[in-house]
């Protein structure tokens, strides 16, 4: 079911869609980085308003569907195996491992514990000096500024029990494997406002130069997305290829001060395995050593955090814009939300959970 003519400015939302249509002349490619772009895309039928020739594929903007199996193995092993207070957000409860999720691991006896920001964790440790409180710190660019400042938080009150595993990653390191892949199919983006509210926008124009992609900064309302589409097939079809800031009323090109020199003082970049992608160089963030204390890879001696491998689930293609969730042989079948193979079936903005949520076992209408 298809909620356009539901959404308030549905007449502005089908005007931009004609605009589209008359600028069009032959076929284009185009990637949306967030999960929550892509889960208003399949809500509203927004590509279903598109002409035939433009193509719509999702981006690996969905931080749970990116965190890689060994680190949620790692995760498990700090409940069951070192019994600490794991803190998580609640959607990663049921991203399988190479092993369990960490919802089986609570049923087998660990302390695991839904939050829902890194300072609830924070709270938890506070309530708990004889217990070690692991927060498990993923997200993009965008929750990066909130775990670090638990992490200065937990440094100024003499909290010595709470540290955090990180799987932060960064955008713009994705981009670019996407535009550098033998199987590359994505000629534009739209790239996420949230990120570029917090880091600005500096990252992308190397980018768009060096892969000649448009890349168009937007927001996440129907008309939000509509119009970054509009703008990044405008600079197509002219052989242009920039960086558009389409959504300024929350986006500066600085960014947010404040946020990045909190990411800067507690992180630095590292190489980071994306599930079912695999390395990206430098595209994650760990805690920087004049923070180690807080760092759950230093503070417990954890297991490799290596994937052993996507099996039947094939998120890493998705993710990358190669296929949609309905090419998938599992989907609908034997991959549905109670009983998922991989993350972008559990997660709140996965494409997989979209396509199920408002298109059914089919993945289409």
């Amino acid at each position: 079911m298809k909620y356009v003519d539901e959404y308030r400015d549905a007449a502005l939302v089908h005007k931009l869609a004609a605009a589209i249509d008359r600028i069009t002349t032959r076929p284009w490619t185009i990637m949306e980085i967030c999960g929550g772009q892509t889960h208003a895309i399949v809500k509203f039928g927004l590509d279903e308003l598109l002409p035939e020739n433009i193509t719509l594929v999702h981006g690996p903007g969905c931080p749970v569907c990116v965190t890689s199996a060994g680190l949620i193995d790692q995760a498990v092993e700090l409940a069951l195996e070192y019994g600490a207070i794991l803190c998580s957000f609640g959607d990663m409860l049921r991203v399988p491992g190479n092993t369990i999720d960490l919802l089986t691991a609570k049923a087998r006896g660990g302390d695991v514990r839904v939050v829902y920001s890194p300072l609830d964790a924070l709270a938890i440790a506070r309530e708990n000096p004889g217990k070690q409180v692991v927060f498990f710190a993923v997200g993009f660019e965008t929750t990066a500024p909130a775990n670090g400042m638990a992490v200065l938080q937990a440094e100024h009150t003499g909290v010595k029990n709470f540290s955090i595993l990180t799987s932060q990653v960064l955008v713009p390191p994705a981009m670019r494997a996407i535009l550098g892949a033998a199987d590359n199919r994505v000629e534009g983006f739209l790239a996420a406002g949230h990120v570029c509210t917090i880091m600005g926008t500096a990252d992308y124009g190397p980018i768009a130069r060096e892969y000649n992609a448009p890349i168009i900064i937007t927001g996440f309302e129907p008309v939000d997305i509509l119009g970054g589409i509009y703008l990044c097939v405008k600079q197509l079809e002219e052989g242009r290829a920039e960086v558009e800031n389409a959504y300024a009323r929350a986006v500066r090109d600085e960014g947010n001060f404040h946020a990045r020199r909190i990411v800067e003082q507690v992180f630095e970049i590292t190489d980071r395995d994306w599930r079912g992608i695999g390395v990206i160089p430098q595209s994650g963030l760990s805690v920087r050593k004049s923070h180690a204390a807080y760092d759950a890879n230093l503070r417990f001696t954890l297991k490799s955090a290596a994937d052993t491998g996507a099996g039947e689930c094939i998120s890493g293609e998705i993710m990358r814009g190669v296929k949609k969730p309905h090419d998938c042989t599992a989907f609908g079948t034997r991959c549905q939300p109670e009983h998922p193979l991989g993350a972008p079936m559990v997660s709140s903005e996965g494409a997989c959970a979209a396509y199920f949520r408002y298109r059914g076992r089919g993945g289409c209408q």
